[in-house]
C-alpha cells in the first residue's frame, strides 16, 4: 500500500471504521493506520470520505499518534467529507454488549462501533460530522439516538448514556474537527478534471463485504471496489484500474468459514514469518494456504483486474505447497464458495500441490532474481485466479517490488 501510495496524489478512504489498517514500514519508522489515508506517511493529501464511518475520539488520537512520529497531519494535508457519520461512544458499547449476548456464536467484531453506526446511518438517524456545527440540530438528533439506543442497552442489561454528558462531549470536541471538514466531492471532481493520480484505499478484503463476503461473519460496509464511487462522492467512471491486493497464502482475523486453514505447525510458521497480527485488533490472523478458488470469485465480484501478490518471501523453503481450487460439499465439487453460512462450514478445500523453492525470494526486484519453483508458483495462480499478477512484493520494504503493469498508466 506504501509503495502505492507513494505514486499518487491523492489517497482516499471510502468505507470501513477504525476497525481495520494499514501497517506500514518507512525506514526505522512503522506507522500504524485505522482512519487516516497511507498517503499521509508519504506527504500526500488525504480525504476521509463519506462512507467511512468516524470515530472523532479515535481520529483525533490516531493524529496525535502520528504528529509524535513526525508526519503533519492539519487541515492542509487532511479532508474530511461533511456528511460522513460519527461513531458515538453508545456504538461501542452495543457492538460489546450485542457480542457479548450472543456467547459462542460471536461474530467477532472488533468491539468499536463500526455495526451500530452504520445501521444509525441506513436508519436515518445518525450523527454525521457537519452536526457538529449546529448544536441545535445535535441536540435534537441526540435525542432520537438515545431513544434508540438506550432501549436496547438497558434490554441487554448494559450502562445507558446521559445526553448531556454526550453532547458535552460532541461539541468539545467540534473545534478540532471542523476545519478538516468539507465537501470532499468537490475537491476529488476537480483533481480528477486536472488528471491528478487518485488512489481509492480500501480498508477490508471482499469477502468482509456486507453482501458478498461469508455473511454474517462480515464487516458492516460493502468494501468491492464499486463502492469506492459511492463512499467518495464521484461517479463509477472515476474509479480505474482496479487493483486486488491478495498474499501468497491466506489469513482471516476473527470467526467465520476458512476452508484452508492450517492448524499445525505450518500455519504457524505462516503466522510468525509473516507476522500476522491484526493492525487494530492485535490478534493474531488465522493462516492456510492460498484459496485460488476464493480469490477467483472476489476478483470477479470486486472487478480486480490485476493482482499485487504479496509475502511472496514467506513461502522460502517449504518444500510443498498446496493451492485449493474449489470446495467438496457432499458428494459435489464447487469452484466458488455457496452463499449459505452451512454450506460455507462445510466446504473442504480441494488442493492442488507444488514444489516448493530452496532459495530466497526475499528483497527480489526481477523475475530473474526469483527461483524458477516461485516463479512458477506465481504463474500457477495466475492461470487458477484468471487475473494477471502486476505487482509481486517480496519483502516488507516499499523498493522490494517487481511491476509489471503500473496501476496508474493512462
Amino acid at each position: 500500500m506504501d509503495w502505492l501510495a507513494s505514486r499518487a496524489d491523492i489517497v482516499v478512504r471510502f468505507q470501513g471504521g477504525h476497525n481495520a489498517g494499514h501497517t506500514l514500514v518507512v525506514g526505522n519508522e512503522t506507522y500504524k493506520l485505522s482512519l487516516l489515508p497511507s498517503g499521509l506517511v508519504r506527504g500526500k493529501l488525504g480525504i476521509i470520505g463519506n462512507g467511512v464511518v468516524v470515530d472523532p475520539v479515535a481520529l483525533l488520537d490516531e493524529i496525535a499518534r502520528v504528529t509524535a512520529q513526525g508526519l503533519s497531519v492539519t487541515p492542509d494535508t487532511l479532508r474530511i467529507a461533511e456528511n460522513a457519520p460519527l461513531i458515538l461512544p453508545l456504538h461501542a458499547a452495543l457492538d460489546r454488549a450485542r457480542e457479548a449476548a450472543r456467547g459462542d456464536r460471536r461474530i467477532g467484531t472488533t468491539g468499536r462501533g463500526i455495526g451500530p453506526a452504520y445501521e444509525d446511518k441506513v436508519a436515518r438517524r445518525a450523527i454525521r460530522a457537519c452536526d457538529l456545527a449546529e448544536p441545535e440540530t445535535l441536540s435534537a438528533k441526540l435525542d432520537e439516538l438515545l431513544l434508540h439506543h438506550n432501549t436496547l442497552l438497558a434490554g441487554l442489561g448494559a450502562d445507558t448514556f446521559d445526553k448531556q454528558a454526550l453532547l458535552d462531549d460532541l461539541l468539545a470536541l467540534a473545534p478540532r474537527l471542523l476545519p478538516f471538514l468539507e465537501p470532499v466531492w468537490e475537491r476529488l471532481d476537480e483533481a480528477r478534471r486536472a488528471g491528478r493520480r487518485i488512489l481509492f484505499e480500501g480498508a477490508q478484503a471482499v469477502m468482509l463485504d456486507v453482501d458478498h463476503g461469508t455473511y454474517p461473519f462480515v464487516t458492516s460496509s460493502n468494501t468491492v471496489a464499486a463502492t469506492a464511487a459511492s463512499g467518495a462522492g464521484v461517479g463509477p467512471g472515476a474509479v480505474g484500474f482496479v487493483l486486488g491486493i491478495a498474499k501468497a497464502y491466506s489469513t482471516r482475523v476473527g470467526s467465520g468459514p476458512f476452508p484452508t486453514e492450517l492448524h499445525d505447525a505450518t500455519g504457524t510458521l505462516l503466522g510468525d514469518r509473516g507476522r500476522e497480527f491484526g493492525t487494530v485488533t492485535g490478534r493474531r490472523r488465522r493462516c492456510g494456504w492460498f484459496d485460488a478458488a476464493l480469490v477467483r470469485q472476489a476478483v470477479k465480484v470486486g472487478g480486480v483486474q490485476g493482482i499485487a501478490l504479496t509475502k511472496l518471501d514467506v513461502l522460502d523453503g517449504l518444500p510443498e505447497l498446496s493451492i485449493c481450487t474449489g470446495y467438496r460439499i457432499g458428494g459435489e465439487v464447487l469452484r466458488r464458495l455457496p452463499a449459505a453460512p452451512g454450506a460455507q462450514a462445510a466446504a473442504q478445500p480441494v488442493y492442488e500441490t507444488v514444489p516448493g523453492w530452496s532459495g530466497s525470494t526475499r528483497g527480489a526486484r526481477s523475475w530473474a532474481d526469483l527461483p524458477a519453483e516461485a516463479v512458477k508458483y506465481v504463474r500457477r495462480i495466475e492461470e487458477l485466479v484468471e487475473t494477471p499478477i502486476t505487482l509481486l512484493s517480496t519483502s516488507p520494504e516499499r523498493d522490494d517490488t517487481i511491476l509489471v503493469r503500473d496501476p496508474f498508466e493512462n
